[in-house]
Formats: C-alpha cells, structure tokens, sequence
C-alpha cells in the first residue's frame, strides 16, 4: 500500500516539509502527495527530483496527484 501525503489546503513550505517526511522514511512504496496548488506542486516535485526519485503528476478534478517513486 503506498503512502498518502494529504498537503491541500496547506501552503508553501509545508507541502515540501510534509513531503520530505514521507520521503525520509521511502521503504520502497509509492508515495501519493494531494496537493491543491500549482505552487505547491511544483515545489514539492522539484524537492522529490532533487532527492533522486521519480515523479508523476495526475491532474485530479481541482486537485493535483503526484506519485513518488525510485
């Protein structure tokens, strides 16, 4: 089961901080960050890439998925 990471409503950093805690503790499962803003979603994938993981981004009605992954 991947991990969910629910920052909507939350603003920049948090996201990213939300994210970085998820991502401290990768044990091999997608991680699935919610997100709500553009911003933020860029923030939090630039933050993934950087760490060496992989990045998909669902756009989800008014929400944004990215899926997390190495």
């Amino acid at each position: 089961m991947s991990k969910i990471v629910d920052a909507r409503g939350r603003s920049c950093p948090e996201p990213v901080i939300m994210t970085k805690q998820a991502v401290e503790t990768f044990d091999g499962k997608e991680i699935h960050v919610l997100l709500d803003a553009v911003v933020a979603v860029e923030n939090v994938k630039r933050y993934a890439q950087n760490k060496g993981f992989n990045v998909e981004k669902r756009d989800n009605y008014d929400d944004f998925l990215l899926i997390i992954s190495k």
